[in-house]
């Protein structure tokens, strides 16, 4: 089992870069291109609040739970 990480997809939709979602969600560019990127080991309930609120979505939206098959 793997959960993935949608953010570069969900940015897309809402033509926002990476340096407007920094500013907004106030993380670095750095901290947010590990998430983006899926290399990140956790997140905290208040990061990924402020990301689904910067970006009008829900958690859903941005992690996906990959079955192993």
């Amino acid at each position: 089992m793997a959960i993935t990480v949608n953010l570069d997809v969900v940015m897309a939709k809402r033509k926002m870069s990476l340096n407007e979602l920094s500013e907004k969600v106030g993380l670095t560019l750095a901290n947010l291109s590990i998430l983006k990127t899926g290399k990140a080991k956790a997140i905290r309930f208040s990061t990924l609040e402020a990301i689904c609120e910067a970006l009008d979505c829900q958690p859903g939206d941005l992690l996906v739970n990959e079955q192993d098959s």
